[in-house]
């Protein structure tokens, strides 16, 4: 094997590293914009809607009468 084909070699690698690199980075922010879909649908963080629920249900209670 002579030293261009090494070089070549070499080359070919830190290229192949690059791209792994960059995949890499690019499924991470996939990820995290899949994980904030997911917190936003399940309404992770904030008091829980109550738009589904039936007319009285989930308001205050009035315990003093």
């Amino acid at each position: 094997m002579d030293v261009a084909s090494l070089a070549m070699s070499l080359i070919a690698m830190q290229a192949g590293n690059t791209q792994q690199q960059i995949a890499t980075a690019a499924l991470k922010s996939n990820i995290d914009s899949e994980k904030s879909s997911v917190l936003t649908l399940l309404g992770a963080g904030s008091s829980p809607s109550l738009a589904n629920l039936g007319a009285g249900i989930g308001g205050n209670l009035n315990i003093s009468a």
